[in-house]
């Protein structure tokens, strides 16, 4: 059961900026939340934190949340104020048109807003054309370039307003539910063991840089050298309009973890997660993907010699926007089958297919 302070700690990340290179902020806060029940907690050069439990077991077993969210990146700051961007990870332009944004800076927050011309002076043409990031703009207020210059600089990140808003008792939403909710499954998971007797060291990491090539379970994967890796991220919920099940499959917020099948996941991994999911009575998904994933699971699959990787994923909603939608309930039963999975490891355990 998800308990106030484990609440209050995704409150905390989701509204805390960290776009990839720039996860300093919401790292701190993942240090200071796990020292209350980790054995040792590290961070490496690359910027991702490692919190584990009974590091001296033989068994290591690798959780891995990304903590990165898309963003962007002041490039100019045009004569009259307006700053220009570039993307953070991938960005339908059309998702920031209205927005209200935030520019991190070295002294703090500067508000802004990003939009375009008017409806009413668009061409004909210009009403059809989908814009591009590099032909919109952030109005911060600035009446020109130097005032500007006093509040932002160039290679300051940009995030949309971090707010967590809750739509009913159980759904969210929020920017960065991409992957703010995998980071607090796997914190969360650790917390929940931390108790309890395990025959396995468990390795909890917050990685950075996965939105711009799964950058941080790379390196964090390689020091660790774990026999068995599980990536937590989410996935596209296919229960709203104009999503095609055919090709996305049927997954719904609400319905559960989202275990994936494929070649990317050792199979006696995903069977082991489906045992446990019916062991503690939890509601499960699956999902198939025929490749590589485009996740952490990714990298921790192919790490030194290999990995004996899985993937379990949150379903969400309108993924990489300002209102990614997931189930509060979806949350805990995530961070309670992987708490489970790693209960259940036997000390000699091995994934060899």
């Amino acid at each position: 059961m998800m308990i106030d302070k484990a609440l209050e700690f995704f409150k905390n990340i989701l509204e805390t900026p960290s776009p990839s290179g720039y996860e300093q902020p919401v790292q701190k806060i993942v240090r200071e939340y796990a020292n209350g029940f980790a054995d040792k907690i590290d961070s490496d050069s690359h910027g991702n934190v490692i919190a584990v439990k009974n590091p001296q077991a033989p068994l290591r077993v690798m959780y891995a949340g990304h903590c990165d969210q898309i963003g962007l990146i002041v490039q100019f700051i045009d004569e009259n104020g307006f700053l220009y961007v570039q993307p953070i990870g991938g960005w339908d332009p059309q998702q920031l048109i209205g927005q209200r944004l935030t520019v991190w800076t070295a002294h703090g927050p500067v508000k802004g807003v990003i939009a375009r011309k008017p409806i009413h002076l668009l061409t004909d043409d210009e009403r059809k054309q989908v814009p591009k990031i590099k032909d919109l703009w952030i109005d911060i207020g600035a009446s020109d370039r130097d005032e500007a210059s006093q509040k932002v600089r160039v290679g300051d990140p940009v995030t949309f307003y971090l707010k967590l808003e809750m739509l009913s008792d159980d759904l969210a939403n929020s920017p960065g539910m991409d992957d703010k909710t995998g980071l607090w499954v796997v914190i969360e998971a650790l917390r929940r063991v931390a108790t309890e007797q395990l025959s396995c060291a468990l390795y909890a990491v917050s990685t950075v840089q996965e939105e711009i090539g799964l950058r941080g379970a790379r390196t964090s994967a390689y020091g660790i050298d774990p026999q068995v890796g599980i990536a937590v991220d989410v996935t596209h919920a296919t229960d709203c309009p104009t999503v095609d099940k055919k090709t996305e499959g049927d997954v719904k917020l609400g319905g559960g973890p989202v275990i994936t099948r494929g070649p990317n996941c050792n199979p006696r991994v995903v069977e082991r997660l489906i045992d446990v999911a019916k062991q503690k009575g939890i509601d499960y998904q699956l999902a198939a993907i025929g490749r590589a994933t485009p996740t952490d699971a990714n990298s921790l699959q192919v790490t030194r010699s290999g990995v004996a990787t899985a993937l379990v994923s949150v379903p969400n909603r309108y993924m990489h926007s300002a209102v990614e939608t997931i189930s509060l309930a979806d949350l805990d039963q995530t961070a309670e089958l992987l708490a489970g999975f790693a209960l259940a490891l036997r000390a000699d355990e091995t994934f060899n297919p």
